[in-house]
């Protein structure tokens, strides 16, 4: 398989069709970037010939990389052609152990963003790192959901306050089914977690429209799993699983894509309600291909596609498979963070309280990416403090604009928590 694979992937790249890839390298311990760590990037067929020779920039980050990929075709339709390529990586950096990734998935248009988080030399256990990323679920085989009522029990006496749907600060992933005691627990940021699992159910090359739906679908589905309290109910101490019978796919260590990202940053906050209902709904779906689930009223992944394409915004794709009684609503609450976004975006020209907590994240940040500006925490928005939020928006993907929007300030706030130490970020 892998060298029909390969072939393909020579044709494509013969046409023309490409993606793109850059590899961000932290370090495990502190989360902080790793400069000059080199990547050997090769063709997943078992060859050891390098493509690509690369390293990592002072923010631990190399450049996008253009890698052939099949036709971005195979990705907007149901078919048998596998849609994207797969690459290995060989990670090393003075004073760490080596890690190598196997199975890196690089879709046609779109850049694929890879993190690698690097052990110390001496952290145990000694033995280099290897990540071998599974077939996407779209491509490969997966038990199918295992259907439930959208609205769950609630259970009053659990540990979380019921009365109000909070998005959490990190979501513990039992990597396997529930029963599966041998199963390691990960704890992963909220939005880190809804990236990874959007990458591995959907493909990034679809409408954005579509690719909203199906996020704004995961996210209720994990808040409900998170407000429910489904599994510490039940006596486990994690709260989803990476069972597709049962939960979402996530994978350990798999890439994500840019155009995924933006919109998980844009709207991390939200969730599908309907009326009288308190609860975020736990909103299935299938891929409506190798399994069918129209007539349980969920949504069909590549149905959704089609309705993208088609011009359907986000909400109608999704009251097309759950009903007129859907609705997007936002959580009252996000935990994790020094501070709340003030409610209107902060540019040239703005000040006080909410402008001097920003300056005083992005500082923190830029003394450890130092490619970003240090800017005086004075509480004035000048060119010095928007040249500094331009510079952090190109080093973590979000529109260059200078302006501290809903998506920037929350992105600031995550990776203030994850460098200055005060949460525990080990996704």
């Amino acid at each position: 398989m892998r060298q029909q694979t390969d072939t393909r992937f020579a044709k494509a790249a013969e046409a023309g069709a490409s993606g793109f890839l850059q590899i961000n390298v932290v370090n495990m311990e502190n989360n902080f970037p790793i400069q000059d760590a080199r990547i050997t990037i090769t063709a997943s067929d078992g060859s050891k010939k390098p493509l690509e020779q690369v390293s990592t920039n002072r923010s631990g980050q190399t450049e996008e990389i253009a890698l052939a990929a099949p036709p971005v075709q195979y990705s907007l339709e149901p078919g048998t052609p596998q849609p994207y390529a797969e690459y290995s990586l060989q990670i090393t950096a003075p004073g760490f152990q080596p890690a190598q990734i196997d199975g890196t998935e690089i879709l046609a248009d779109v850049t694929a963003i890879q993190p690698v988080r690097l052990k110390p030399e001496g952290s145990a256990p000694a033995a280099p790192e290897t990540i071998v990323i599974p077939s996407h679920t779209l491509y490969g085989s997966y038990p199918p959901k295992i259907a439930e009522t959208e609205i769950q029990p609630v259970n009053e006496s659990g540990e979380i306050v019921l009365s109000r749907v909070v998005v959490p600060q990190t979501i513990v992933v039992h990597d396997g089914a529930p029963a599966d005691s041998s199963a390691p627990d990960y704890y992963v940021p909220y939005r880190d977690y809804i990236k990874n699992v959007a990458s591995s159910e959907i493909y990034a090359t679809w409408p954005q429209a579509s690719i909203t739906a199906n996020v704004l679908a995961i996210m209720s589905f994990t808040l409900n799993r998170v407000y429910t309290e489904h599994y510490r109910n039940r006596g486990y101490d994690f709260t989803i699983t990476s069972s597709t019978a049962f939960d979402h796919k996530w994978i350990y260590g798999r890439n994500i894509y840019d155009s995924i990202s933006v919109i998980v940053d844009e709207i991390f906050d939200n969730y599908l309600s309907r009326p009288d209902v308190r609860q975020p709904i736990l909103t299935q779906y299938c891929d409506g291909r190798k399994v069918q689930c129209l007539e349980k009223g969920w949504m069909t992944q590549w149905g959704s596609c089609s309705l993208g394409e088609r011009g359907y915004s986000p909400i109608e794709i999704l009251r097309n498979f759950y009903g007129d009684s859907m609705y997007i609503n936002t959580a009252e609450e996000i935990s994790g963070i020094p501070a709340s976004w003030p409610g209107y975006n902060l540019t040239i020209g703005s000040s006080g309280q909410k402008v001097q907590q920003a300056q005083e994240q992005l500082d923190v940040i830029a003394t450890v990416y130092t490619a970003i500006p240090r800017t005086a925490a004075d509480g004035v928005y000048g060119p010095s403090t928007a040249a500094s939020v331009s510079a952090f928006q190109s080093v973590f993907g979000l529109p260059q604009t200078g302006v501290t929007d809903f998506a920037t300030w929350y992105k600031i706030s995550h990776i203030y928590v994850a460098v200055s130490g005060i949460g525990e970020l080990n996704g």
